[in-house]
């Protein structure tokens, strides 16, 4: 914003003539006595070599020759403003805009020293007086909106400047700052919506409001967008989101999968869209299991996401519905993925072993657990289990043991383990021992009620 204005002023100095506005440069006028001329120019070449105070000295001989001269004032506050004397530079400038207040350049003057001074109320003032002249130094206001805090004003002067010239990097940053706050985003919402209703073929529009909506977990209304976007704009990205559900809901199975894998690939395509697609397709496919492999290829599009793992909700998803043998299937697939000793997906893959009688890979992966995390009991409750059904019962007995010392404040998971224990003294022909761990077993379930 400064550095416009800065290169404006001085180009403003070396210009004999030009016109903005139907306006005359301050410098370029007629010179009423030679003592005046030279004058002038002896102010011109002081500052030019920076002797600032010579530069004043010579336009006070101006004035007292020109008492009315708008122009030896305007360059006596810019020789002020050089020497950082800003009350005399703000007094010659506004002496200057007083004489003639319909130039730019005077007004610029008190511009520039409000704002190397932080004067910022001042320099709003100053600069709603030269947007009159040149409407694009609403950009300016902008920017002193912001550094004000006034982000109400900010945002209506952003929605302005975007509908009448379009958009800009600053003026989106600056929109970016501003919603970051929620107070802002349901007057953004309505802007969008009218621009929308304007332009209706106008793709970034719909964007910029699906986007706001599922930032602000609306996910229902970012979808009814999309679908307002597919209607207007079907070749559109976004549009898929839209047509992916109007395909799933009317069977179409190769039309929907064609739409999420679109989805899916976007860089365009908000992350909790994606992943609330593929729950849609999820439950689509536990009921049309056919589609299983349009699936596996959905899920790889997430491999690199840092937010969810999403072989293991998927996993959890068919865990809760009794399938467990799709659910190791993605719980090994996210620990191949991902970490192989994450703490919850092997205890959720080993609970699903266990569910689906794969006693083998159950204990083999709970043996390789307890070396990783070898004070967790859940881990020697799963190992001893497995033995203890592949009749591998002195393992079991030793693993059991152990971990039933780690076992604290939880009279469910102690009760398995004696129960187990029992299992494993039955196996290898200890009669005695099996009894007193099952009778343990009971009276800890009955404590427990």
């Amino acid at each position: 914003m400064k550095k416009r204005v800065l290169v404006i002023l001085v180009f403003a100095l070396f210009s004999n003539i030009f016109s903005v506005m139907a306006q005359t440069n301050p410098e370029d006028i007629a010179m009423a006595t030679d003592e005046y001329q030279d004058s002038f120019y002896e102010s011109l070449k002081q500052k030019g070599i920076e002797n600032y105070d010579k530069a004043i000295v010579s336009l006070e001989k101006c004035i007292k020759l020109k008492p009315n001269d708008a122009v030896a004032y305007f360059e006596l506050g810019k020789n002020y403003l050089s020497l950082k004397d800003y009350g005399n530079a703000q007094s010659s400038f506004e002496k200057a805009t007083q004489l003639d207040p319909k130039n730019k350049w005077y007004w610029l003057g008190i511009y520039d020293v409000s704002y190397e001074t932080k004067n910022y109320p001042l320099a709003i003032e100053t600069i709603q007086k030269i947007i009159p002249f040149d409407e694009e130094y609403k950009d300016d206001l902008i920017s002193l909106y912001m550094i004000s805090n006034q982000y109400d004003k900010a945002l209506a002067t952003i929605n302005e400047m975007n509908d009448k010239f379009g958009k800009s990097e600053d003026r989106d940053r600056y929109k970016m700052q501003i919603l970051s706050q929620g107070k802002y985003q349901n007057a953004e919402a309505s802007n969008l919506i009218d621009q929308i209703k304007k332009n209706p073929k106008e793709e970034s529009n719909y964007i910029d409001l699906i986007s706001l909506y599922s930032k602000s977990n609306e996910t229902d209304k970012a979808l009814d967008v999309a679908k307002q976007l597919a209607k207007e704009i079907p070749t559109s990205e976004w549009a898929q989101v839209s047509l992916f559900k109007v395909y799933l809901d009317a069977n179409q199975a190769d039309k929907a999968i064609n739409s999420m894998n679109i989805i899916l690939a976007s860089s365009k395509i908000d992350s909790k869209i994606k992943h609330r697609t593929l729950n849609e397709f999820l439950i689509f496919t536990n009921k049309n299991p056919q589609y299983a492999p349009a699936l596996e290829k959905a899920i790889g599009y997430f491999d690199n996401d840092p937010n969810v793992d999403v072989a293991k909700e998927i996993g959890k998803f068919y865990h809760s519905k009794n399938q467990f043998e799709n659910a190791i299937k993605y719980y090994e697939k996210d620990l191949k993925a991902n970490s192989d000793t994450d703490r919850e997906t092997n205890l959720l893959l080993l609970d699903a072993y266990t569910q689906a009688k794969q006693f083998e890979p159950l204990t083999k992966r709970a043996m390789m657990m307890i070396e990783v995390y070898p004070s967790q009991p859940q881990f020697y409750y799963f190992a001893g289990m497995g033995s203890n059904q592949l009749k591998q019962f002195k393992n079991a007995k030793t693993v059991l043991e152990m971990g039933l010392d780690y076992v604290v404040d939880d009279a469910k998971l102690e009760a398995n383990f004696n129960f187990q224990l029992g299992e494993a003294y039955n196996g290898l022909g200890d009669a005695r021992k099996k009894e007193e761990y099952f009778l343990k077993a009971n009276e800890l379930l009955k404590k427990k009620k």
